[in-house]
């Protein structure tokens, strides 16, 4: 797959995971595994990109007697999951076309 696309359906599906409520790595990588499997290196390496572009933001907060990250979406974080899903639309429109001659009822 190409790098440029899968980065951004990583950093799509990150996003989406904390979309509805404060998350934490274990918990996102959790939350994700039943649609992809993802490293905890590639999650973290996805997080930070994802902070420093200002669309989530972190606390720490105590848990358990131990210090956790959580993240927080934005709203730079939000507009870039409707622009994912506006993007998607193109990309399976793409896919169509390409597999059309797969399909024998086209």
């Amino acid at each position: 797959m190409d790098i440029q696309l899968k980065r951004g359906l990583l950093d799509a599906c990150v996003l989406a995971a904390i979309k509805d409520e404060d998350s934490y790595g274990y918990k996102i990588i959790k939350d994700m595994k039943p649609y992809l499997d993802m490293s905890e290196s590639t999650l973290y390496t996805i997080l930070k990109r994802l902070e420093a572009a200002k669309m989530l933001t972190v606390r720490t907060a105590e848990h358990e007697g131990r210090l956790r990250k959580y993240y927080h979406i934005e709203e730079p974080g939000l507009k870039r999951i409707e622009e994912f899903k506006e993007d998607w639309k193109e990309i399976m429109a793409v896919y169509r076309f390409i597999t059309k001659e797969d399909d024998p009822n086209e």
